[in-house]
Formats: C-alpha cells, sequence, structure tokens
C-alpha cells in the first residue's frame, strides 16, 4: 500500500484532536474481499468439502454478509488507518476512533477517524510578564531563634517535681478515642513530647501546660487526611494523655567554649560563631527567596500560555497516580475496593478527585517543554554524561553503578530529560528577572 492509494482529508477538532475522512480506492477493498473470504474459507466448516476447498458462493451464503464485512473490516482498517496516520504525519497519542461509513465489494471504500494529539502551547510574551521577587531579611529574631536552636543541642535533660511549662519533655502514655472506641494502633506508652509550638499538636499545647505528674489532659483533634491507615483518614479524634513525669531542658549559655563545640571547632569566639549563623541564615534566605522566584515564574507563564489538553493525556495521567496508589495498597497490604470503602467512596469519585492535580502537572510539562523547543534546549552527549556524573557524586547507588548507567539509552534519555528542565527554569528565571540578553520572538 502506497500513499497516494489513499485519499486523506484532515480537520482540527476540539480537544485537540484531528479528524481523518479516508477513501480506499476499489481495488484495495477488493482485494481485502478476497483475502477475508480466503481466512474464512480456512474456519467454516461445510458438509462434503475439505476446509478452504468449499465453492464460494456457498462460503458466502453460510457466513451472511455481516461476518464477511466484519473480516473485511479487521483486515482493511488498522492498516489504511496506520498509512493515512503516516502520510499526514500525524503522532497520535491515543488509539484512533474509527467509523466504516462506507464498504462494499466492487466500490471505494470511506472511513472516518478521530485521534487525540499533542496540543498546541501558545507562550505568551515573557516580557509582558510581571513576577515579585521576594526578599527576605534576616533579622535579630530569627538570628536568635536560629542560635537558641542550636545551643538546644548541648542542652541538659533533667527530671523535675513541677508542672509542665513550655520547653519542657514530658513523658506520656497516650490513647486515642475514634467514634468514642479506642484504638490500639495509635495508643503509645512512656512517649516524650517536647511542649512547645511546632512540635506537639496544637490542640494539645495548652491542655498539657500547667499538668503534672498522674495528671490527664484531654483534647479534640481531627487525625490527618495522609494518615497510614485510610480508616482514619480525616476522622475526629479525642486524645487522652496521662504524665508519667516531666523533664526540664537546661539550655547552655553562648560562650566562646560553647561556640567552639558547637562549631566543631571552626569558630573559637562567640562574635565568630554568631557572624558565621548570621550568614548561614543570608545564605539560606537567598536560596529559599530563589526557588519562591521560581516557582512563581513556573506559575507565571503557565497561568498566561494557552493550551487545551487532550482528554488522552489526563486519562493517562490519573491511571498513573491510580497505579501508584494500588502500589502503595499492596504494600501495606490493602485492596483498592476497601480503601475506597474506608473513604467512603467510589473508584470512579476518587479518579475525579486526581483529575485537577493530574491537569496542572500536564499543563505546566507541556509548558515548559515548549519554552525548551524555543530556547532551543539541546544538550550534548558530553553534557549528560557530565550531568550524570555530577548526580552520582550525590547518590551512592547511582555511583556503585555508573558506568551501566551511562550506557543505558533509556537512562541517559531521562537524565536528558532532566537536564532541559533544569536549563529551562534557569532560562525562565533569568528572562524574567531581566539578566538574560534581549532576543527576538517569543520565550527565546
Amino acid at each position: 500500500m502506497t500513499a497516494a492509494e489513499l485519499s486523506v482529508v484532515t480537520e482540527s477538532l476540539p480537544g485537540s484532536q484531528v479528524g481523518l475522512t479516508i477513501e480506499v480506492p476499489q481495488d484495495q477493498v477488493d482485494r481485502a474481499f478476497e483475502r477475508a473470504l480466503d481466512r474464512l474459507a480456512q474456519r467454516v466448516r461445510i458438509g462434503g468439502f475439505r476446509p478452504g476447498k468449499a465453492p464460494r458462493p456457498l462460503v458466502e451464503a453460510r457466513l451472511g454478509p455481516a461476518a464477511i464485512r466484519d473480516e473485511v473490516v479487521e483486515i482493511l482498517v488498522p492498516g489504511v488507518v496506520s498509512q493515512a496516520l503516516r502520510d499526514r504525519q500525524i503522532d497520535a497519542i491515543d488509539r484512533p476512533s474509527v467509523e466504516v461509513q462506507q464498504l462494499e465489494r466492487g466500490r471505494p471504500a470511506r472511513l472516518t477517524a478521530r485521534v487525540s494529539v499533542m496540543p498546541e502551547v501558545r507562550l505568551p510574551d515573557l516580557d509582558t510578564l510581571q513576577v515579585e521577587r521576594r526578599h527576605t531579611v534576616v533579622d535579630e529574631e530569627m538570628l536568635q531563634r536560629r542560635l537558641g536552636e542550636l545551643r538546644e543541642r548541648l542542652a541538659q535533660i533533667q527530671p523535675v517535681d513541677r508542672e509542665i511549662r513550655e520547653g519542657d519533655l514530658a513523658v506520656v502514655d497516650l490513647e486515642v478515642q475514634v467514634d468514642g472506641r479506642r484504638v490500639p494502633s495509635e495508643a503509645r506508652r512512656a512517649t516524650e513530647v517536647e511542649v512547645r509550638e511546632g512540635k506537639v499538636i496544637p490542640e494539645l499545647l495548652p491542655a498539657l501546660l500547667g499538668r503534672r505528674e498522674g495528671e490527664v489532659a484531654t483534647a479534640d483533634v481531627t487525625l490527618p487526611e495522609d494518615h497510614p491507615d485510610p480508616r482514619l483518614k480525616g476522622k475526629p479524634a479525642r486524645l487522652e494523655v496521662t504524665v508519667r513525669g516531666v523533664k526540664e531542658k537546661v539550655v547552655p549559655e553562648l560562650t566562646d567554649e560553647v561556640a567552639k563545640e558547637l562549631s566543631d571547632g571552626r569558630h573559637a569566639t562567640v562574635e565568630a560563631f554568631v557572624g558565621a549563623v548570621r550568614e548561614d541564615l543570608e545564605n539560606e534566605a537567598r536560596r529559599l527567596d530563589a526557588l519562591a522566584f521560581e516557582q512563581a515564574a513556573v506559575e507565571a507563564v503557565v497561568n498566561a500560555s494557552q493550551v487545551e489538553l487532550p482528554e488522552a493525556l489526563v486519562a493517562r495521567e490519573v491511571d498513573r497516580q491510580m497505579e501508584d496508589l494500588e502500589q502503595r495498597l499492596r504494600r501495606q497490604g490493602m485492596r483498592p475496593d476497601r480503601y475506597f470503602q474506608y473513604l467512603n467512596t467510589t473508584e470512579a469519585e476518587y479518579r475525579q478527585r486526581l483529575r485537577p492535580e493530574a491537569e496542572g502537572r500536564i499543563r505546566v510539562d507541556l509548558v515548559l517543554d515548549e519554552l525548551g523547543k524555543q530556547m532551543a534546549v539541546e544538550p550534548s552527549q558530553d553534557e549528560i554524561t557530565e550531568h550524570m556524573r555530577a548526580e552520582a557524586e550525590r547518590d551512592e547507588g547511582m555511583r556503585r553503578n555508573l558506568d551501566t548507567l551511562l550506557g543505558s539509552p533509556a537512562v541517559r534519555s531521562y537524565f536528558r530529560h532532566r537536564l532541559v528542565r533544569l536549563r529551562v527554569l534557569e532560562g525562565l528565571v533569568a528572562r524574567l528577572s531581566g539578566t538574560a540578553p534581549e532576543t527576538s520572538g517569543k520565550a527565546e
């Protein structure tokens, strides 16, 4: 079959789909009918004739037009549609949906097909985007808080006979009730709890303060949505905490000796140590500010881009998330149907809940991929190798198998994609920061 034998007309359809109307020449249709009858004649059993030896009119009469037509469709349609896609250089991302409009012996056939393709991504003019850059200032309060955290590493812990105060360690027994029943798997015995904001459940903090050994504190809470036990996700619960002991943290003052110990001998004085801590905080603040700007830049360009997501891509991403969920559940020894029962939902409803996240992830990927094309980011093989070697320095497992990984086309493709994405993000940040050179067109 050659491309010239087919007549193919295409049209763009909503949802990033392409419609095709395909006409198949009569002689090709007739050959398909002959092949169909040959195949069917081998399978049909007619008295007095060996398989494949019965007269054609008798075979056709025995099978009927519908069976013969179905066999012709199976023979003719897949190859014709594949040829039409190649002829028009259409890169389908799902299986074509095909309807046979006309299929008779002695006449040309006509088919219509609909297929999803990668969507067109229309990027904004990056010069029109405005992204605010955050500038975090390391003040005295931040510095003293970090110094306090560091000094606590050298704190001495000692039991005390008094009420619980903020900053103490409380030794407690914990009981959890859900729907009025104790949950044994959540019970804890002789557990140390640091009684301070950010270290203990917010509802429990005020209940513990002022309690003494032997007393019980209670708090009503909502268990987290990411609780490992699906039966407890998001459930209202009552915590009962029995105080078994109180310990006090004695934090040393910041002296030259303490500064030297905390810095492993790098700084011999308080002044030098405090200066180094401030510098670390400022470096961390700059790093977090840069990360926040990068995230805001991606959000800005994605929100300003125009892209119509194909349903096929969204469904594929939802399927991937569902496969990840099923693997996690299997590791926990749980069946998916029981999991959905615990959540009081169905698999269809759960899939629907996954769609917004799936759509967001696909949209980001498509926009950044298009940016990569317009920026002409194409690392060389040597650059990919160097990137892989750099990654191996931070990953012992990868370092042990580096030679094998360097020779794997699939692994190199993965790291090529990562390297392209890193360079696209660097280019986007530079452009929106005003540090990239001016170029013509959009998103150079």
